[in-house]
């Protein structure tokens, strides 16, 4: 069964804990629609909600372009755009959810990469999230 989408109160935050590391700024959980599930105590809700909805966007660039790395229909699995002062990291955490991370420039990319998979896998089952009625669109 899904976890509702729709959740002012942040009761999922918990589930980013694991994710609170040297370097990491905030995490994100979003749906692919770019609305806002949860997030850490390193975001207000508002931006937290603008973070999703650039991420949903920048999720969907990825998407476009998995053509050109195999074929069309290729998935994206992970975005990761690197700027100067830190790094936005974002994959998949279950039908219909992404796990976003923004870091500083100095943190450990490798830990985060492997603590965002382990959340991803241990908990995507309850943070997936079904389309909204009426959305025909594929995954």
């Amino acid at each position: 069964m899904s976890m509702p989408i729709a959740d002012s109160t942040n009761r999922l935050a918990w589930l980013l804990d694991d994710l609170e590391l040297d370097g990491v700024r905030f995490s994100v959980l979003l749906s692919d629609d770019g609305l806002r599930v949860a997030h850490s105590p390193g975001i207000t809700r508002d931006e937290a909600e603008r973070f999703a909805a650039a991420a949903s966007g920048l999720r969907s660039l990825g998407k476009a372009l998995g053509e050109f790395c195999g074929g069309p229909g290729n998935p994206v699995r992970q975005n990761m755009t690197e700027y100067d002062d830190g790094m936005i990291l974002i994959t998949a955490a279950g039908a219909g959810t992404q796990l976003g991370v923004a870091t500083s420039s100095d943190v450990d990319l490798a830990l985060v990469a492997h603590r965002m998979n382990e959340l991803a896998a241990r908990v995507g089952r309850e943070l997936g999230t079904a389309p909204r009625r009426g959305d025909r669109s594929p995954s």
